[in-house]
């Protein structure tokens, strides 16, 4: 994206539910966003890497959603 994509959380929570579900357990993941790509960088890979906000995101029914579809789509583009 861009170095000021509003959207930068989204799709990196989005990456990190699909491998999440995808991976076996015995799997860590973690997803970051590459250094100097981006405004707010260290923000972003904080909250990516906070377990307790992942969680709580994935508990509001409309970002599940959102990340759900996200992830839809990114099957039928790929398959």
């Amino acid at each position: 994206t861009i170095p000021h994509c509003s959207m930068a959380t989204l799709i990196g929570l989005c990456i990190r539910v699909k491998l999440l579900r995808s991976l076996p357990r015995r799997f860590k993941v973690t997803v970051k966003i590459n250094p100097g790509t981006h405004a707010s960088e260290q923000a972003v890979n904080r909250q990516l890497d906070d377990k307790e906000r992942v969680c709580a995101a994935l508990e509001n029914k409309h970002l599940l959603g959102v990340v759900n579809r996200c992830i839809a789509e990114g099957m039928k583009m790929s398959g």
